[in-house]
């Protein structure tokens, strides 16, 4: 008699899924660190406990207990303030995602993201909520101001709600609308923002550098 024959498939299925969860979860600083992103800083403090313990062997021979102690203590402080900055979840909270990170996040997470790396490069930031389309509006302290459409092509959608670009009492030109998609943009979405004169487009590989820590401004033609 024939045995059954088994597959992995259904196993396969729902490891599938808890992956892709636990990418979610990671992508939204829900879930915790993996173990490569606390090993640097594992490391760093194994060396500085190293570098603390022959410091207070030399000083106490050289000055007594208390200065190597007091040494010992600051610099205690110092590495748990640096590993708590190091850690997955503050590092998004600042404004810097990893490209792994932007690729994980839904659209909401996307609208969260832009909005913490406005405010890391100074800008007020108010999130307009949507369902399926989310925006931005940004105001600098130097007075631009900046609205922030999330859309894989350069012209508003007919469905969508445009912003009010300026009132009477302010100048239009200090007015900008920017159009993150984490694709490439085609040639004719280009033509169209620069007959446009005021609406920029970020694709992903500027989107993954301003993730990584650069300013909006490098993306910005000057004056804007």
């Amino acid at each position: 008699m024939a045995r059954p024959s088994w597959t992995s498939e259904p196993a396969e299925e729902p490891r599938h899924r808890k992956r892709d969860t636990i990418r979610r979860l990671r992508a939204q600083g829900r879930y915790g660190p993996r173990f490569r992103d606390v090993l640097p800083a594992f490391t760093v403090l194994a060396v500085a406990v190293c570098s603390v313990v022959a410091g207070v062997v030399v000083g106490s021979r050289a000055a007594g207990v208390v200065v190597p102690i007091t040494g010992a203590l600051l610099l205690a402080v110092v590495l748990v303030i640096g590993s708590r900055r190091r850690r997955p979840g503050a590092r998004r909270r600042r404004g810097h995602y990893t490209p792994q990170e932007l690729f994980d996040l839904d659209i909401q997470g996307l609208a969260l993201a832009v909005a913490r790396m406005l405010r890391r490069d100074h800008w007020k930031v108010r999130l307009v909520p949507a369902p399926d389309r989310p925006r931005l509006c940004a105001r600098h302290p130097d007075g631009r101001r900046l609205d922030v459409a999330f859309r894989p092509v350069a012209e508003p959608l007919p469905d969508e709600d445009l912003p009010h670009s300026h009132t009477h009492r302010e100048n239009p030109d200090s007015f900008v609308h920017l159009v993150v998609h984490r694709g490439t943009f085609q040639p004719r979405d280009i033509r169209w923002a620069q007959r446009e004169g005021n609406t920029f487009l970020l694709d992903n590989p500027a989107l993954e550098r301003w993730a990584a820590g650069a300013h909006l401004d490098e993306f910005l033609p000057s004056g804007h």
